[in-house]
């Protein structure tokens, strides 16, 4: 069964209390939190303490993604607000391809490992996927962009299905346990395109939050 993981970046805060029963009481697994600086991406969102309201709140798995310049800055932060995983991306650290910029990369995901903690990485749909190939084994989630990180309510970019479809052969060759997640321009059509591909967690947004949320996440189960 697919993991269906509901965006909060998209929830009507007017409404909070009751979309959060929803969330609750439907088949939704992760919740999915973003979180930006208005530096590596052009809009700001949420901390460490509005997480902590929401774990309070909910019951799903803490799913957070970081889009901001310093990641390993604020990991320790966010897994002690009640974060599960941390998801930053690849971008945040790897400017130039050098081999200690990639050791940075893992160093970050080893210190969540040896913390006891998830940890997922990320890539911008112009990112090559290739650069995923050498850490299968690193990460937990791999969450694939299929829009430009930074806001909600755009369409899917379809050229992410062939690259989700390459990064699954990978960890499967691999031997590795890893999940592939998807974020953006998800519905029941291109979810089910993205499961077909070969995706384990689906984040949606403004198509769970703008509807009936318990019938949105039935289609993308």
């Amino acid at each position: 069964m697919t993991i269906v993981a509901p965006s909060v970046l998209s929830l009507d805060y007017s409404k909070m209390e009751s979309q959060i029963a929803d969330l609750n009481a439907s088949q939704a697994k992760w919740l999915h939190f973003d979180v930006m600086d208005g530096h590596f991406v052009k809009n700001l969102t949420f901390g460490p303490d509005i997480l902590k309201g929401y774990r309070k709140a909910c019951n799903l798995l803490m799913d957070v993604h970081v889009m901001i310049t310093d990641p390993g800055a604020f990991m320790d932060r966010f897994y002690e607000a009640g974060a599960d995983n941390y998801t930053f991306h690849y971008e945040a650290l790897v400017q130039q391809g050098t081999q200690a910029e990639i050791e940075q990369v893992k160093a970050l995901a080893k210190k969540a490992h040896d913390m006891h903690k998830m940890v997922g990485l990320s890539i911008k749909p112009g990112t090559p996927i290739e650069v995923l190939k050498p850490l299968v084994n690193d990460f937990d989630v791999f969450l694939i962009m299929s829009v430009e990180p930074g806001f909600g309510g755009q369409a899917f970019i379809e050229a992410s299905l062939e690259r989700i479809r390459t990064l699954k052969e990978w960890i499967k060759d691999a031997g590795s346990q890893a999940l592939i997640e998807v974020d953006g321009g998800i519905n029941e059509t291109t979810g089910r395109l993205c499961k077909e591909a070969g995706v384990d967690v689906l984040v949606a947004g403004s198509y769970i939050f703008k509807q009936d949320i318990g019938k949105a996440v039935d289609t993308l189960v």
